[in-house]
Parts: C-alpha cells; structure tokens; sequence
C-alpha cells in the first residue's frame, strides 16, 4: 500500500491542496490513515482512480 500526503495528491491532480481536503470532506477522496500530525493519507490506487474517473466526466 502506497500512501500519498495531501501536497503529493495535489500535484498528482495539478490542483490546490485545499481543494484536496475539500475532496476528501465531500467524500469524494476517502483516507487511508493520518500522519503522526493528523493529516490524511490517500492510498495512490485510489487517487489514480479518482483522477480517471474526473477526467470522464469532465475535469477535476
């Protein structure tokens, strides 16, 4: 399993990391688990996922 933070799943979307946390407070990007700080962790399958799937219906 292979965690991603919230600045890593950014980049990997080229979008903003608060729509990242926006995202995931939607339900849209689920965690994993939360660093030592309490932030979130996203498994890159999933994220890879989600990047495909917004991409079919228009954009992320």
């Amino acid at each position: 399993m292979s965690l991603m933070t919230v600045k890593e799943v950014a980049d990997f979307l080229g979008i903003q990391e608060i729509r990242v946390e926006r995202l995931q407070r939607e339900s849209l990007l689920v965690a994993k688990d939360n660093d030592s700080d309490g932030n979130p962790l996203f498994e890159k399958d999933d994220v890879e996922k989600y990047k495909v799937f917004a991409e079919r219906i228009g954009g992320i």
